[in-house]
């Protein structure tokens, strides 16, 4: 039960969180859908060239079939037609620029609407997708947007990429061919999977390479660390394989670009390859949100603050799945998923588990309240409302109080910190409040010099301090006078103080009986009348 309380506050507060975005989209949205009502639809183009991202996926398939006519379509026709080479040459010529040099943009990075990239500080009807860096030039990949006489806006690489190409097609070694996996006479199908299996083995060789060299590191590091600090390396191993990845997906595609793995082949396998990344930079931040996390638990423990432990584990869990959160999106937009709905629907269901779970929320925000403020610890003797006891547990929903009577109140923590909380264990010194009841048979004289000599002895005494000491005559009744007596002991608990209010008591009694004067004790006069005959 305590698990589904956690989780349930968990995904009540990633709701709240989530419907930030929805509830500024919703407007948005509706004016979208009303326009959309309102105008005719257009006709989609009929090789996917509407959007920056539809004209490179669609180019990029062509080339990986061969296909030359159908790269054709997303080339600048312009262009293609007022030029003299023959358009098969300039799709060799593009695609010999692009496996030689040619670095696109992840698809998350190409713009997916119609009208492009407005805020690139291009005109409106251009969109840079990427460039192609060769020997002794780089220039841009630039998309230019066109619209037909049937009023079909699309997309094409553009007639200044396209004249920027070299002249001359030299045929670049492959990786396959490095290795003597395949020639140049081998056919297309095959030369596919042989530069597939060539890339799979260079991706084990440099995971070894990078996976030694990290291992390499971390040992210098943990003997440098402990040989200067001399205090234990508390990196722990874990770490390796997950950052190991991560440095191979920073390096992998210049190492594929520079051995001659073609652009088709980088760009399929750029996706698994981001993805495997952001899965790397995901294990690796839940490795250091746990240590980071068990050190501030360690921490909170050594200063005898276990109540924090609580509210740390639960940070750690906010923590981490705001984490994988982000990174299936990351995912599945890398996969070419429209997560906008998505989202949506998960904050509008957040909103909702969060009006349902209220108290869980008000419980959640209490906790962190209690523990931010921390008005009582664990193992103080607290009074608040009506009960008053030590404090034992401070957990994410509520707090836990043992009474005198040895029975365990549970309080809300919702509740627990808008109340009036006096806390006794954290008061620096103890109250000593007491009355002397003396008969009014005594001598004033002798009443005046007790009190004075009374407010010197508890002056002196070891077990007072300087706060405040003083004797007094507080109240005359017709039996007795009262004389109060006010002084401050220090004392670590509240047993300690007994004890030695004791003995202040006793030696305050043994001071009085040096003078000539009686206690009053309480009494009652009895009158016999007698009748005579």
């Amino acid at each position: 039960m305590t698990f589904l309380r956690n989780a349930l506050g968990v995904l009540c507060v990633l709701g709240l969180f989530l419907m930030v975005p929805v509830q500024a989209n919703t407007t948005k949205w509706l004016n979208q859908d009303k326009q959309t009502a309102a105008q005719p639809q257009a006709e989609p183009d009929s090789f996917g060239r509407e959007t920056p991202r539809g004209t490179v996926q669609g180019l990029l398939k062509a080339i990986a079939a061969g296909d030359d006519e159908l790269a054709t379509k997303y080339l600048d026709g312009r262009y293609l037609a007022s030029s003299k080479t023959p358009n098969r040459e300039i799709v060799e010529r593009l695609i010999v620029a692009l496996d030689a040099g040619g670095r696109l943009y992840p698809d998350l990075q190409i713009n997916h609407s119609s009208e492009g990239n407005l805020s690139d500080n291009l005109p409106s009807d251009i969109d840079k997708v990427g460039e192609i860096v060769l020997m002794n030039e780089r220039f841009d990949i630039l998309l230019n947007r066109r619209v037909d006489d049937n009023g079909v806006a699309f997309w094409q690489v553009s007639a200044q990429t396209l004249q920027n190409l070299p002249t001359t097609t030299k045929h670049t070694q492959t990786l396959s061919e490095r290795l003597k996996f395949s020639t140049a006479q081998t056919d297309t199908e095959s030369k596919y999977w042989l530069e597939l299996a060539a890339l799979l083995l260079l991706v084990v060789a440099l995971y070894a390479v990078i996976n030694l060299l990290v291992w390499l590191l971390y040992w210098v590091s943990k003997l440098a660390y402990t040989a200067i600090s001399h205090k234990p390396f508390r990196v722990t191993p874990s770490v390796i394989m997950p950052l190991s990845l991560v440095v191979v997906a920073l390096i992998l595609p210049e190492v594929m670009l520079k051995l001659g793995v073609p652009l088709t082949l980088r760009n399929s396998f750029g996706r698994i390859k981001d993805m495997i990344a952001w899965g790397a930079v995901a294990w690796l931040m839940l490795r250091l949100l746990d240590a980071v996390f068990r050190r501030a638990e360690a921490n909170s423990l050594k200063r005898a603050r276990p109540e924090q432990v609580s509210i740390l584990n639960l940070l750690r869990k906010v923590a981490k799945v705001f984490l994988l959160i982000f990174v299936l999106i990351l995912i599945f937009g890398n996969l070419g998923f429209d997560l906008t709905t998505g989202i949506a629907a998960l904050g509008v269901g957040g909103l909702a588990l969060a009006f349902g779970a209220q108290k869980s929320i008000e419980n959640l925000i209490g906790s962190v309240v209690v523990v931010a403020d921390r008005p009582v610890h664990v193992g103080d003797y607290c009074k608040f409302g009506t009960y008053e006891g030590v404090v034992t547990d401070i957990g994410i929903r509520s707090t836990r109080i043992r009474t005198l009577n040895r029975t365990v109140v549970t309080v809300p923590n919702g509740e627990f910190s808008s109340l009036q909380i006096e806390n006794f264990t954290a008061r620096d010194m103890f109250y000593f409040l007491h009355e002397l009841f003396i008969k009014r048979t005594a001598d004033l004289a002798e009443i005046e010099r007790m009190i004075a000599e009374l407010q010197a002895y508890l002056a002196a005494h070891e077990l007072t301090n300087d706060e405040w000491n003083q004797v007094w005559i507080r109240q005359l009744r017709q039996d007795c006078y009262v004389i109060e007596m006010r002084a401050y002991i220090a004392a670590a608990d509240a047993r300690d103080f007994y004890a030695k209010q004791t003995k202040l008591l006793i030696d305050v009694l043994r001071q009085v009986e040096q003078y000539s004067v009686e206690h009053a004790l309480p009494s009652q006069s009895v009158l016999i009348d007698k009748e005579h005959d």
